[in-house]
């Protein structure tokens, strides 16, 4: 790669980072192309992307984000896990490496956070933004179905009443 190739490298990984709240550090060594391809396929489901990275152009990318104390992990054949969502590279991350020792987590960082492999774990256990407003809506959800329901009564018994006079009458 030329230096002209390597400067746009380095001002698309800034940009990268500039937009990523969540960046998680892997070492891939031994993972099959196959391997990689699922990985980032999951990862795309999930909203979050997984990238292999030159460590030294890497390195001088992150001076002046807010990943710069990430610099020292980039170290022999990484890559990266990245996402705007605070949870979804970390969970994908952390299934993958559970079903395939050979992606090891190395660390990570987010709002200029340093995270280690246990507070990764901890954040995959999380729910994703998406799920956590699922959840949410569930619970809003909840108080109008039963306030629907006990409206409803009422009128269910009254029409039940009407019926049963009329056939009284019917009688």
């Amino acid at each position: 790669m030329d230096r002209k190739g390597k400067e746009e490298l380095v001002r698309e990984l800034e940009q990268l980072f500039d937009r990523s709240a969540l960046v998680v550090v892997t070492q891939y060594s031994g993972l099959t192309v196959a391997n990689m391809t699922d990985l980032r396929g999951q990862m795309r489901e999930a909203g979050a992307s997984f990238r292999v990275v030159k460590n030294r152009l890497t390195k001088l990318a992150l001076v002046g984000t807010d990943f710069a104390d990430l610099a020292g992990l980039f170290q022999g054949p990484s890559a990266i896990a990245y996402s705007t969502d605070l949870v979804a590279a970390a969970k994908v991350v952390v299934d993958y490496a559970k079903k395939n020792e050979k992606l090891l987590i190395i660390g990570g960082a987010f709002s200029g956070k340093m995270l280690g492999v246990d507070d990764i774990q901890s954040l995959a256990k999380m729910p994703s933004l998406n799920e956590a407003r699922a959840q949410i809506v569930g619970l809003l959800g909840t108080p109008a179905t039963r306030i629907a329901g006990v409206l409803q009564a009422p009128a269910g018994q009254l029409a039940r009443v009407l019926g049963a006079h009329a056939e009284q009458e019917a009688a």
